[in-house]
């Protein structure tokens, strides 16, 4: 059946045009209008989807996994579900993984993934022919995920391994920690902080809603300071004068992951500083407000967390409506003169 234009955007798996090419929702959510008939991509021919059908998958006995439209377009999601798939070689070390993504994602995202390409996976752009992908493989489509149901009350990590196929109960919480950020060949970072002996500041998220609001980052900082006694640096501008913006510095996503690494400590949001920290294995305080912690760090336990209560916002994944924005701002200032934060 002929998916609608709004079916097209929110369709919960890829799409398939009449010519057989499988496409990315994503994709056309950038364009001004969607031109062409797509379908959806359906278990019906060969290619499984656990949003529509459940997975179990003994990748024991798999060589080639096809992951078509993984791991989305946002840089966390992309951190987790790369640790999903180094995660199934416990199972199978042989296992080859071939990834197809939305061609239009950000660029600081598929950064991501040319580091990681030929150790984790190999990534090429969508749209792809389906006959391309062949039929003896196992194929899975993890298409717009941000839209399945399980996305918003799983665990990230969970919710990908489940998503291709395997019970997370049966991956060590050793597996779920991102570790493998740890085999890229990352940049010295720049003088003087190479040597590290700094804390890194990240308030800022994809959306507004998961930011830490502006107003608080002087006195977030000065706690800092109070507490390590080392420079503060950040890529925000914030004026204390233990604090350096260091954005310029940081302008590609192996920097960003470096800076990260070499940290002494972390304080964020719920953004994809505190899985890279969690790889890492650096201390972090991070602060949840639309979703719960135990759904995104329950497995770091060099995390200290706390929820910004926001209940209005529970289960929103991104929004830049004033009064969102407003009810987050008010719900942080609750929390602004808690030294015990830190």
């Amino acid at each position: 059946m002929k998916l609608s234009p709004d079916d097209i955007l929110f369709h919960r798996g890829s799409l398939l045009d009449a010519n057989g090419l499988i496409h990315a929702s994503y994709d056309f959510e950038q364009d001004d209008q969607i031109l062409g008939d797509y379908f959806a991509l359906t278990p019906e021919i060969g290619v499984a989807n656990a949003s529509s059908q459940p997975i179990e998958t003994d990748y024991s006995t798999i060589k080639t996994l096809h992951i078509i439209n993984g791991m989305g377009v946002a840089l966390g999601d992309s951190i987790i579900g790369l640790t999903a798939i180094q995660a199934l070689r416990t199972f199978n070390p042989a296992l080859e993984v071939k990834i197809y993504r939305p061609s239009k994602a950000p660029d600081y995202v598929e950064q991501l993934y040319a580091l990681a390409e030929g150790k984790v996976a190999h990534c090429r752009p969508l749209p792809v022919s389906l006959k391309a992908i062949p039929e003896q493989d196992l194929r899975i489509d993890i298409g717009n995920h941000v839209f399945w149901p399980d996305f918003s009350t799983l665990p990230m990590i969970d919710f990908f391994l489940q998503a291709l196929g395997v019970a997370p109960d049966t991956v060590s919480p050793l597996l779920k920690r991102n570790h493998w950020l740890q085999q890229l060949e990352l940049p010295a970072i720049a003088s003087p902080w190479h040597s590290g002996g700094y804390v890194l500041f990240c308030p800022t998220a994809s959306t507004p809603i998961r930011s830490i609001p502006a107003n608080l980052h002087v006195g977030m900082v000065e706690q800092l300071w109070q507490k390590y006694a080392l420079p503060i640096l950040g890529f925000a501008d914030v004026v204390h004068p233990r604090y350096v913006n260091i954005s310029r510095f940081s302008t590609k996503t192996v920097h960003f992951l470096s800076w990260i690494k070499h940290a002494a400590a972390l304080m964020t949001c719920d953004s994809a500083a505190v899985h890279a920290a969690a790889g890492f294995e650096i201390p972090t305080t991070a602060f949840f407000t639309s979703i719960l912690p135990e759904f995104r760090v329950r497995d770091y336990p060099l995390c200290t967390s706390f929820v910004v209560d926001v209940p209005e916002l529970a289960l929103m994944h991104t929004s830049s409506q004033s009064a969102h924005i407003a009810a987050v701002e008010k719900a942080y200032q609750r929390l602004a003169n808690d030294l015990r934060l830190l």
